[in-house]
Parts: structure tokens; sequence; C-alpha cells
């Protein structure tokens, strides 16, 4: 399968109140067509040398892979965490109207 230029980013946020804030941030700014939010997953990591645990919510943003390092910044300016997950995957293929919906909607600076 070839690369559709699309992307899918997770984001963790350390609460539902948060994750809205950045979601509407991204939307506003028409850096995303779409961000769902799930808003409570249970999370364990290593931090700072000890295992630790937390309530967070998650982001799923839907945007083109040229505007990730943009998104990077936005996310991080807004973001209460030190580190924020921003992790981006590849959309392989999919729904070609969603596709096509999804380029229409997200612009590039």
């Amino acid at each position: 399968m070839k690369e559709t230029g699309k992307i899918v980013i997770f984001v963790t946020t350390g609460s539902e109140q948060e994750a809205h804030k950045i979601a509407d941030l991204l939307l506003t700014k028409k850096k995303a067509a779409c961000v769902n939010i799930i808003p409570r997953i249970d999370s364990s990591f290593w931090w700072q040398g000890k295992l630790d645990t937390a309530e967070e919510s998650m982001l799923v943003i839907k945007t083109k892979a040229s505007l990730l390092s943009e998104i990077v910044g936005l996310v991080k300016g807004a973001h209460s965490y030190e580190v924020p997950e921003i992790i981006a995957l590849p959309i392989i293929g999919g729904n070609k109207d969603y596709l096509k919906w999804l380029d229409d909607e997200v612009q590039e600076s």
C-alpha cells in the first residue's frame, strides 16, 4: 500500500478538560479534521526511574503528515506535561471519501 499523506496522532493528557482544550485548539486552527477524545484510560509507565500510573485522557487526531511538526509545537505549548506523549502513525488506506474529507478540512500554513 502507498502512503496517503495522512496520519493519526495519539496524545495523552492529564485530564479530560486538558484534552478538550487541546482538541479545540487544533480544530479551531484547522490543523486537524477530527479529534476523538477517549476520556478515561489507565496508563502505566516509567517516569524518572520509577514505575508510575495515572488516569489520563487520550486524543486521537486525524490530519495531514505535513502538519506533524506544527501540531507537535501547538500541543507542547498547550500541554501540562513536561514530556507529553505525541506519537504519529501513517494512514496507509481507508475510505477514500473520508480521506478526501480530511484533506478538505485541514489547512496547511
